[in-house]
């Protein structure tokens, strides 16, 4: 597991540094001046507010019908995928206050299938720092990371076996730590003590002992070191790229086999609101059985979702 932990880290920061190839001119001007905070004409002694507030809504669908089709197929298919993203991000001298939430809905309907959904996804995440030199800052990290409905798996395909709902799991992390922002766009945070709840409030999942949490109880508190690298960046002039990768590794049991939870969002820019998005997310958790004949062991998960849509940003 460490091998790919590395592996992907190392593959998240290779993007960084090949998007930041074409834009290494404007860096060079951009370092020797202050990081703008919102507006970069408006100096911040005259910066009415100290919040940059913004946020985007991506909607992307696919269709599909067959009618005497003879090579077969779903007479009928529907796919649709909500991504929506509202982030705040306040500073005054030293002080910076950083907000984001995240919420992912996927849907699909095929006439040999039925209805489920895909995806299902809520992430609020929110740190407070100081800054002790240009690129440190001592911080404390708040994430919060569930769903809304629903989830089930498909042995078999009409076969759907009740697997998670809202706060079933839900993961609560509170991390002091050391934030390093090299440019604006790439923050790096690291703590060496870090306190994880995983929460599994539905009787049923936590009467089987799901998500690591034992038999009958509704939550379980872990002990670890805990990183994050967020990553936002411009590829090229159409292309755009976000990415987001936490490691988290649990002191008290299998200190080796770290938990990973990574995001990746392309999105290349096809009109004034028209997008083509690919996102792939990977998460290992090591108290989460998904594999084997009696789905007793963890392995790395996979989803990638690609859609063409519509993109509506907000604010800055």
């Amino acid at each position: 597991m460490m091998k790919i932990v590395f592996s992907i880290a190392a593959l998240l920061l290779s993007i960084y540094a090949v998007a930041q190839d074409s834009t290494i001119e404007i860096l060079k001007t951009e370092a020797i001046r202050p990081v703008p905070i919102a507006v970069p004409s408006v100096p911040d002694s005259l910066r009415k507010s100290k919040w940059i507030k913004g946020g985007l809504f991506s909607l992307n669908a696919a269709e599909g019908s067959l009618k005497n089709w003879a090579a077969g197929g779903d007479d009928f298919s529907l796919s649709l995928n909500l991504y929506t993203n509202g982030h705040a991000f306040y500073k005054n001298g030293n002080i910076t206050w950083d907000n984001n939430v995240d919420f992912n809905l996927g849907y699909i309907n095929t006439t040999s299938l039925g209805s489920r959904k895909n995806d299902d996804r809520f992430d609020f995440y929110s740190k407070y720092g100081y800054g002790v030199s240009k690129h440190v800052s001592l911080s404390a990290l708040f994430d919060l990371r569930t769903q809304f409905f629903d989830g089930y798996t498909y042995p078999l395909p009409n076969t759907p076996i009740f697997s998670s709902t809202s706060f079933s799991p839900g993961y609560v992390l509170l991390s002091p730590g050391i934030d390093y922002r090299p440019l604006k766009n790439l923050s790096i945070f690291l703590s060496p003590i870090t306190s994880r709840w995983v929460i599994v409030l539905n009787p049923t999942l936590s009467k089987i002992g799901a998500y690591g949490v034992d038999s009958g109880t509704h939550s379980l508190n872990q002990l670890g070191a805990f990183g994050t690298i967020m990553l936002n960046s411009k590829i090229n002039k159409l292309i755009t790229y976000t990415g987001r990768i936490d490691l988290f590794s649990n002191y008290e049991h299998n200190p080796e086999d770290v938990d990973l939870y990574l995001t990746n969002l392309f999105l290349a820019k096809l009109g004034k609101i028209i997008t083509a998005t690919w996102s792939v997310d990977m998460i290992y958790d090591d108290d989460a059985k998904v594999f084997g004949p009696n789905h007793n062991s963890p392995r790395l998960q996979i989803r990638s979702l690609i859609g063409i849509g519509i993109l509506i940003k907000m604010g800055i």
